[in-house]
Formats: structure tokens, C-alpha cells, sequence
């Protein structure tokens, strides 16, 4: 595993942002993921956050003396130690394409020449990686979308989105948990719950975890979204 120079910076006065090279990458996400875990191992810490590229690390108390503590994790950092991760899942999520459903559908054909069809081709046959969960609790951004369906996010964005949409904005594809406002491309919905405060693990994914997307009739949609209602 390569090591990359990392920046260390104050994040307010109780938490230290820790950043990697600004770009979407598998061996910067593994890069993460294990400094992480080193972290949490031998740092007593309220909170760490995982970005594209960066970590945020959140701590209960005011960190008065900043540069001990930055010099501190870039030793560990630097360190070749033994830690515990947690073992990537994959996960298959149910996706109706239906037009009623994939609202945008005809602006990415039109735009990027594409069939309908071989959009949907295409988004259900790449498998995805969790780069990282936000903006809402839930919304899982994942890398790993085919370029020929890239495409840029709306100028002026939804007032609302429907809890479940399955977008695409730029070089990225997600789900909205819940419903929000929003300015990416709608091309689908989930039936299944991304989201869910009462279960010991609110949401089910993890950084790491990959993902695929399965094509469902509307049929078996209205199916499974009863299910996930009762």
C-alpha cells in the first residue's frame, strides 16, 4: 500500500480534517479506510468521517496543543501496525427504471446518445464502490459509474426529490435516502430503505462496501415497497 503526503490542518477547535490527493481513487480509498482503523484503535476520539479524500477527525474535548497532535498521527500514519477492519460487503439494490419512476431517462439519451435501454444496460452492469456516506444521513457516493452516463448535475436543482430516486450527477451515482430537494439526474427508485434511526446500524453500507444495481419491474416494485412498509 503505497503512502501518500497527507495534509493535517485544525477544523474548528475540536476536530483535525486529514486530506489525501483530491481525486476519486480505489487505492486512496483503501489508504483511508486503513488509517482509520488505526486510528480508532489507538485514538480515543467522538467521531471519524470519511470523505472522498479525506478524514475528519471530531473530539470530545477543546485540542489545545494542535501540532503535537498532528505530529503525533502522521507517526502513526508513517506506522506498519496491525489493525482490525471490517470485513466489505456487497450489496445488490432493487431499481425500477420504469419512466414513470426515471423522470430524466430521455435528457441523458438525448444528451449522451444513448437508448433508454442501454442506459440502464450500462448503470445495472457496473459494480460500485461507497466511497462515502452524506450530504443526507444515508446517501451512500459511489464511484465506479460507467463515463459513457456521465453527466453534469442540473443548474437549477428540484425542490424535491423523491425518497428512493436513483441519480446520476457528473461522474457519480446514488440514492436518495429520503425525500430532499436536489440537482442530480433521475434516472430510477428503490423500494428498500436506506435509512433507518431505530436499527442498531441506521445505515446498512459502509465505506468500502461495493455495490450493484438490479433492474425490477414495477410490478415487483409496488411488491417489495409494500413489504418495506409493513
Amino acid at each position: 500500500m503505497p503512502k501518500y503526503k497527507l495534509s493535517y490542518k485544525p477544523y474548528g477547535d475540536a476536530a483535525i480534517l486529514i486530506e489525501w490527493p483530491s481525486i476519486i481513487d480505489q487505492m486512496v480509498l483503501d489508504d483511508i479506510v486503513g488509517f482509520k482503523a488505526k486510528i480508532i484503535q489507538n485514538i480515543n476520539l467522538q467521531e471519524v468521517i470519511v470523505g472522498y479524500n479525506s478524514l475528519l477527525l471530531v473530539s470530545s474535548y477543546k485540542i489545545e496543543d494542535v501540532d503535537d497532535k498532528i505530529y503525533a498521527l502522521n507517526q502513526l500514519y508513517k506506522q506498519s501496525i496491525n489493525v482490525k477492519t471490517t470485513k466489505s460487503k456487497h450489496w445488490e439494490i432493487p431499481v425500477c427504471y420504469d419512466a414513470k419512476f426515471g423522470i430524466d431517462l430521455e435528457v441523458i439519451s438525448k444528451t449522451n446518445n444513448l437508448s433508454i435501454q442501454e442506459i440502464i444496460k450500462r448503470h445495472t452492469e457496473s459494480i460500485y464502490t461507497v466511497y462515502f456516506i452524506g450530504f443526507l444521513p444515508g446517501f451512500l457516493y459511489l464511484g465506479g459509474l460507467d463515463e459513457s452516463l456521465a453527466i453534469p448535475r442540473k443548474s437549477v436543482p428540484r425542490f424535491q426529490v423523491p425518497k428512493g430516486a436513483v441519480a446520476i450527477g457528473g461522474s457519480q451515482t446514488g440514492i436518495y435516502p429520503i425525500e430532499s430537494s436536489g440537482g442530480w439526474n433521475i434516472i430510477g427508485n428503490s423500494p428498500i430503505s436506506f435509512f433507518d434511526i431505530n436499527n442498531d446500524t441506521p445505515c446498512f453500507a459502509k465505506t468500502g462496501d461495493t455495490v450493484s444495481f438490479k433492474s425490477i419491474s414495477m410490478n415487483t416494485y409496488e411488491e417489495l415497497d409494500k413489504l418495506n412498509m409493513s
